[in-house]
């Protein structure tokens, strides 16, 4: 299953999410960001090639929604409701990543 997970800049939650689920029961993940500045920013291409996207916020879906309709309407979507309280590779991140992670997958 390929797994996408979106946040604002894609610098700490969706990408730790990515490190940690990539490879992990044979799941391929990708992240990025949906602002102008994300380090990687969310595209048609990995929006399509996603099985499930998870946002970590309600304004992240929002945003690729209505930027992207056609696309997501098809898609599932997971809203993780984690805010930017954390660090990259932060334990605790890591730790409500896979509990919420983990029933979808």
């Amino acid at each position: 299953m390929n797994l996408l997970f979106l946040c604002s800049q894609n610098k700490r939650r969706s990408l730790t999410a990515e490190k940690i689920f990539d490879g992990y029961h044979g799941h391929k993940a990708r992240s990025a960001g949906t602002e102008k500045n994300s380090r990687v920013k969310v595209t048609q291409g990995l929006l399509g090639w996603a099985d499930i996207i998870f946002c970590m916020e309600k304004k992240h879906l929002r945003r690729i929604k209505e930027k992207y309709p056609d696309i997501v309407s098809k898609k599932q979507l997971v809203c993780l409701y984690i805010s930017d309280d954390y660090k990259f590779m932060d334990r605790e991140l890591q730790e409500l990543l896979k509990s919420y992670v983990d029933e979808y997958i």
